[in-house]
């Protein structure tokens, strides 16, 4: 079947074992500790119902099968928190722990979500806190007639990386140097065929459970000029510590 310009899944990674949280994370997943009264994956989750991007798939390990009690796989409740439209979210879970005995990695899970993907899906992190981010079907759109494998958006670099991890041209693309960078913000739309070889040599599926980070992949495509960028400057963090998130949810 071939996919519609504007409508796409997003994979939401989730696999992470949270250890500079830790000892909040021992016994409660990193996605479901409490931001401001809702577990910190449902955020994004809303965020993307608001805009009717309702086929999910979440990846887990540590602790995932905590995260699909939850969430389970039709969870009516986003919708209505968020004023969306009624069509019910679905959630597909790809289990890296239980498969594997432990995460993936960006990359590794990916690869290994491959099959349940459509050509076009957005990545974000399910620990990443951006309340005003939106997903606009606008963006997939452009993204759709591009001839891209990747669209990423940028954010000013917080305290805890103020080197940056990639610059951004004039004319829209992601670069590897540059003057000035700026932090990758786990958002981006990709293309499949950027987890297809030639550019990757994990087959889709992941059989093997092969360990892999996202950035060297992305930066091969952006020496070729096939990533393109953004920049995003709303409320952004990536809620790494526990004094990022007790900052958070102090009023």
């Amino acid at each position: 079947m071939t996919q519609r310009a504007g409508n796409c899944q997003a994979m939401i990674l989730a696999a992470g074992r949270g250890e500079r949280m830790r000892p909040l994370t021992d016994h409660t997943p990193k996605p479901l500790l409490q931001v401001r009264g809702k577990p910190l994956m449902q955020w994004p989750m809303e965020a993307l119902a608001r805009s009717a991007f309702t086929r999910l798939v979440v990846n887990t390990a540590w602790l995932g099968e905590r995260i699909e009690d939850h969430f389970g796989s039709q969870p009516p409740w986003i919708l209505r928190d968020a004023l969306s439209n009624s069509e019910q979210m679905a959630i597909t879970w790809s289990h890296e722990g239980r498969d594997f005995g432990d995460a993936l990695e960006t990359l590794g899970g990916i690869c290994r979500a491959l099959p349940m993907l459509d050509d076009i899906f957005w990545v974000l992190a399910g620990d990443v806190f951006a309340p005003d981010f939106v997903f606009t079907p606008e963006a997939v759109r452009r993204f759709f007639a591009s001839a891209s494998l990747g669209h990423i958006w940028l954010v000013p670099n917080p305290a805890h990386n103020p080197k940056g991890d990639f610059g951004l041209s004039a004319e829209g693309l992601a670069l590897n140097q540059a003057p000035v960078k700026y932090t990758f913000s786990t958002i981006g739309l990709y293309r499949r065929a950027l987890f297809e070889a030639p550019w990757c040599n994990i087959p889709p599926g992941n059989p093997d459970g092969s360990k892999a980070p996202l950035a060297p992949l992305l930066r091969a495509a952006m020496d070729n000029q096939q990533i393109t960028a953004e920049l995003y400057t709303g409320p952004w963090t990536d809620v790494g510590t526990p004094e990022r998130l007790a900052q958070l949810n102090t009023p």
